[in-house]
């Protein structure tokens, strides 16, 4: 009996005291059902079961339609308790879904799936794309006002729209975003091997190097140290103005190299470092001299990131530097603004031959142009003013040449390798 009560009130229906242990009158049909004569509870659950069979909400998908079952409210215990004898009635049906939001949910899952963005990698032997994939989103708040209108309209069917739900990355932005910026070659002797070998293994390291957005670039953290090592061998440096032996010559030559490709992408030089000679790879104030206290250091100011591959053999070294083009160009300046005699000739006994041929010095100075679309020019920024020392000649003569007199020798420079 309390069950029954509580069933009963539950459903939103009308209790009348004393009247539950009733029957219906005869010859009554509530909604099809003829109810005539049974008991109150039982005419209700016939009823209840007959309008059961439209508490459904049909919803169409993508795969097919769906039925979910909703709940109702009605007035069926009214009816079967006031019917008269012969009445044909209908109940007045309010559908609920107490839980409409987490079936609506669950389904809209079904027919969601996440977009997935397309990826790069990159390394010395370049970049792979991964292609993107596009995902589908369901309209799940379109979905939720087409259920409660159609509740209220007592319409029994809606639509599950759903719409294609773009990535945020396509291969086609990879692509746009890692485009050849600027690319700087210079050459060497490949016959030297040791120097050679020091190029092509400083280059490697580099190579596949990524240098995110604000991010700066250090040579010697990434080189590592010019040791045997570390898998450098001995080669010529440059030591207070003079060529000597020393291992990791001709390292210099690949910091050169790939500070005109940044310089030539845009990139910030926020540490470089002239030799104490001019050298033959690059015009002056333009070379990057590197040692254990000397770096080559630049600054991504691009808002993505740039990529680093180098190339070395066959007497060829080359940097290119990969990011999106800001639609700027850049252009490196050497100026000369005076030149340095080399001191007079140095002349020895003994059969006749040249040691060492004089070479002049140089006051120079670089600077970084940059270039709007059109060609305008936006900027002029003076990079590095540098002095480059003479070079004394030595030749040996025979004992009756008369000999020159010495010219007092240059100041000496730091150590430094190579390049």
């Amino acid at each position: 009996m309390k069950k029954g009560l509580l069933a009963l009130l539950l459903a939103g229906s009308v209790f009348f005291l004393g009247g539950w242990g009733g029957r219906v009158r005869a010859d009554v049909e509530i909604d099809g059902v003829n109810v005539g004569g049974m008991s109150y509870a039982a005419a209700e659950r016939a009823v209840r079961g007959q309008l059961s069979r439209g508490a459904f909400l049909t919803v169409r998908t993508p795969a097919g339609e769906e039925r979910l079952v909703t709940q109702f409210r009605d007035d069926v215990s009214v009816l079967v308790r006031t019917a008269r004898s012969g009445d044909r009635l209908h109940a007045r049906v309010t559908r609920v879904w107490a839980d409409a939001e987490e079936q609506l949910l669950a389904l809209c899952s079904r027919f969601s799936r996440p977009p997935r963005d397309a990826a790069l990698s990159f390394s010395a032997l370049g970049f792979t794309y991964t292609r993107e994939e596009e995902g589908t989103a369901c309209d799940f708040e379109g979905l939720k006002r087409e259920v409660w209108r159609a509740l209220g309209e007592g319409e029994k069917c809606v639509t599950l729209r759903t719409y294609p739900y773009p990535p945020a990355v396509t291969e086609e932005l990879l692509r746009a975003r890692t485009r050849p910026l600027a690319s700087y070659t210079t050459v060497y002797d490949p016959s030297n091997a040791p120097r050679a070998h020091n190029i092509a293994l400083s280059a490697s390291r580099i190579a596949g190097t990524v240098v995110g957005a604000g991010e700066e670039f250090s040579f010697n953290a990434v080189v590592g140290k010019r040791t045997r090592e570390n898998g450098f061998e001995e080669a010529s440096v440059i030591r207070s103005g003079e060529f000597v032996p020393g291992v990791g010559g001709g390292v210099c030559q690949t910091s050169t190299t790939l500070m005109n490709a940044a310089l030539r992408a845009g990139l910030e030089i926020t540490e470089s470092h002239p030799h104490s000679l001019s050298v033959s790879y690059a015009p002056p104030s333009l070379d990057a001299m590197v040692s254990e206290s000397s770096d080559l250091r630049f600054v991504n100011r691009y808002p993505y990131p740039v990529y680093l591959n180098a190339w070395a053999g066959d007497g060829k070294v080359r940097f290119t530097v990969y990011g999106m083009p800001n639609g700027r160009t850049y252009v490196a300046e050497s100026r000369v603004i005076a030149r340095i005699p080399p001191p007079p000739e140095e002349v020895t006994e003994g059969d006749p031959c040249v040691i060492r041929n004089a070479k002049e010095g140089v006051r120079s100075e670089s600077w970084i142009l940059e270039y709007d679309g059109a060609g305008r020019e936006l900027s002029r920024t003076r990079l590095r003013k540098d002095t480059y020392f003479p070079v004394r000649g030595i030749r040996r003569a025979p004992a009756e040449e008369p000999r020159q007199e010495d010219a007092p020798a240059p100041a000496e420079a730091p150590a430094e390798p190579l390049s």
